[in-house]
């Protein structure tokens, strides 16, 4: 029965999503964790992480590990959640894949259609509303701590956020070297 959740699950989630893998942040996390509870916040924030780390669309990446640690949790094997995991990219992907072949071929039919122009002219601002909201979805205690638990970390998990956005979005800093100080940093800050 979970199989064919997870499976129509992210059939769902690929075929409406609009923005790209951050986007889908958002989508996945209210279908796994609070619509059907198969993970907690903790683990999904766990599963974010290492979708960023790992090569590939952060999207189909999520998608893979949340299918994965669904069926482990669920009490299957961990080999059938090897195969959960290759069901749900699969899943993300399919419908996607086949509504661009369609599209494509009537996008370059009617390239230069002011409906088409206006269209994508709506869908921006909502594209940047999705991915906004992905990103206030990961702003959370398990990201951050908590400043009645462990000040310290709280208000330090803060300043390394502020620092590496305004590095990244007002001095043009490059990610990768963002990732590895953020790293050398926090670890410092908290083995100390």
């Amino acid at each position: 029965m979970i199989f064919w959740q997870l499976f129509y699950t992210f059939c769902k989630i690929g075929i409406f999503n609009f923005g790209g893998g951050y986007a889908m942040i958002a989508l996945i996390q209210n279908e796994v964790v609070e619509k059907h509870a198969w993970m907690t916040v903790q683990e999904f924030t766990d599963i974010v992480a290492v979708s960023q780390m790992t090569p590939g669309p952060i999207g189909i990446n999520v998608a893979t590990y949340a299918g994965y640690t669904a069926v482990v949790n669920a009490g299957y094997a961990p080999w059938i959640g090897t195969l959960s995991a290759v069901m749900s990219s699969f899943a993300v992907i399919l419908l996607p894949c086949l509504l661009m072949l369609l599209v494509c071929r009537f996008l370059l039919a009617h390239r230069h259609n002011k409906i088409i122009d206006s269209i994508f002219s709506i869908l921006r601002p909502a594209i940047v509303g999705v991915i906004a909201a992905a990103a206030l979805l990961l702003v959370s205690k398990e990201n951050f701590g908590s400043p009645t638990e462990d000040s310290f970390h709280y208000y330090a998990s803060i300043f390394i956020f502020a620092a590496v956005f305004v590095a990244s979005y007002k001095g043009k800093r490059s990610p990768i070297l963002l990732l590895l100080l953020s790293g050398v940093v926090g670890a410092a800050l908290y083995l100390w």
